[in-house]
């Protein structure tokens, strides 16, 4: 049985991530003593399902507002970008921690071969993004009756 597979393997970037995640994700770092707050870049966490007739990609988008992000599909691969953005600080607010990432992202997926690119859609709905890629109907599996003579 052939698994597909909607990952997309880029050495390079797949190294910065994991540096990116050692040491541009800390929350605060310290100056004179004190700590300062600092903005970290993040990328959504994605779980990728499939079914006979679907690959369903969902992607959390915690305080991510449905017109910041975009989904676009292009020469087989398949993108989800956008941005967090960092609320403004307020005169009445002291922030002494900030340990959720801000910012833009970008995940893209390199689409199997049965995946129609033609037959994409989304939702938005409480923080998930869920995108929906239909699979080509030639790949779709068909019952064939057996007749006996």
């Amino acid at each position: 049985m052939a698994i597909n597979t909607l990952t997309r393997w880029e050495p390079m970037g797949d190294l910065e991530e994991r540096l990116s995640s050692l040491f541009g994700r800390a929350p605060a770092r310290r100056a004179n003593g004190r700590e300062e707050l600092t903005l970290a870049d993040w990328s959504p966490l994605a779980d990728i399902t499939e079914d006979d007739k679907e690959y369903l990609i969902k992607a959390e988008l915690p305080d991510v507002k449905k017109e910041d992000v975009k989904v676009t599909v292009e020469n087989g691969v398949l993108t989800i970008s956008g941005e967090r953005k960092f609320e403004k600080e307020e005169k009445k607010k002291r922030y002494h921690r900030v340990e959720r990432a801000y910012g833009t992202f970008v995940r893209s997926f390199t689409l199997p071969d049965d995946a129609d690119a033609n037959n994409v859609n989304a939702e938005f709905k409480n923080g998930v993004l869920t995108v929906h890629v239909g699979k080509s109907e030639s790949a779709k599996p068909k019952q064939i009756e057996v007749k006996v003579d």
